[in-house]
């Protein structure tokens, strides 16, 4: 079925906008990986060294909830930054079981040069938007993100009740 031939009520509305947001999300994907590509990284390695770089030392088992990627990704992710020198793994004083994924200072300064530009590439890739459009755009994604990942909840209390 063609966006052109979609109607405007009930179902089709939301035909129409899985259509949209479907294509929105893979067109700026699509830009932001480029981006990232150029720096070097690719988008799972540019994930984890930024989350690093933002947030601190990362205990490497917590790293994949924290940027969305499946757990068993994260060590084949953090083995290739530390081969590439921009983060280390480091133990942690407190548990021996828990190991550590730390920035590295040539991580650091790679990121000091990089980010600005990664954030040049958002601020076009969303330049066609206004400020107060984006705002709304985070909220009713948001809205959506929320309601979405209560629909099997709904769903079993209809069938229960």
């Amino acid at each position: 079925m063609t966006l052109e031939k979609i109607e405007s009520t009930g179902e089709e509305l939301s035909l129409k906008l899985f259509i949209v947001l479907s294509r929105a999300v893979q067109t700026v994907r699509k830009k932001v990986e480029e981006d990232i590509r150029s720096y070097g990284l690719n988008p799972t390695e540019f994930a984890v060294l930024e989350l690093i770089y933002h947030k601190g030392d990362q205990p490497i088992q917590k790293i994949g909830e924290k940027v969305l990627i499946a757990s068993s990704s994260i060590t084949y992710v953090v083995d290739k930054l530390e081969k590439k020198q921009l983060i280390r793994r480091k133990p942690c004083p407190t548990d021996r079981r828990i190991i550590h994924a730390s920035i590295t200072e040539k991580g650091k300064e790679r990121m000091d040069e990089i980010f600005p530009l990664h954030k040049e590439a958002l601020m076009t890739i969303f330049a066609g938007l206004e400020s107060e459009e984006k705002t709304s755009l985070i909220e009713l994604l948001k809205k959506l993100g929320y309601y979405a990942q209560g629909v099997d909840k709904l769903r079993d209390a209809k069938d229960e009740g």
